[in-house]
């Protein structure tokens, strides 16, 4: 009994590795489950750690958060009072909610546009981060927008707030950014 616990443990431990493995990059935009697991690289983008994240911080490379924002539910009854939850983000990043998605809207497609301007003062080749969290989508759709508006020193922090606020890295509350 023993020995077919250990021998089940050892196939595990064997198959476990490829299956945390980061799974392979799409050749388009994620369109769903956004929440999950990221690929290890982007194509054409600088992929960054923590570390390297806040040196280009430091630098003043622009730094864009693509972190959605959530609507207000509908199930609320009329005149109920909403407020959005807190966000908190990296110290002068550009917050662009929604910008992320694997399909956007025209209105957000030049949300993304206009804001990425505005980050890097028009200097497409500028260094720009973009980051949301670990874990997500976001973050990779709008690395890969950037460098198809042809950005070409895009960096894409997978780590975004999570791997931040873990390094001991400030982190202040963020407004989203004007249309």
């Amino acid at each position: 009994m023993r020995w077919a616990l250990a021998a089940g443990l050892a196939a595990l431990l064997l198959v476990a590795p490829a299956a945390w493995a980061a799974p392979p990059e799409p050749d388009g935009y994620r369109l769903e489950d956004f929440r999950s697991p990221t690929p290890a690289a982007l194509a054409g983008a600088v992929t960054v750690t923590t570390a390297q994240a806040e040196r280009l911080w430091r630098e003043g490379a622009a730094f864009v958060d693509v972190l959605p924002r959530p609507p207000r539910p509908t199930t609320l009854p009329p005149g109920t009072i909403w407020r959005d939850p807190p966000h908190d983000s990296i110290p002068r990043a550009l917050w662009l909610p929604n910008t992320g998605f694997g399909a956007l809207a025209p209105q957000t497609e030049d949300y993304l546009r206009h804001g990425l301007a505005a980050a890097t003062d028009g200097d497409t080749a500028r260094p720009i981060v973009l980051f949301c969290q670990r874990n997500c989508w976001m973050s990779w759709n709008a690395a890969k927008r950037a460098l198809a508006l042809g950005y070409r020193d895009v960096h894409w922090y997978p780590d975004g707030t999570d791997g931040w606020a873990e390094a001991g890295l400030p982190l202040v509350r963020a407004e989203p950014a004007a249309p």
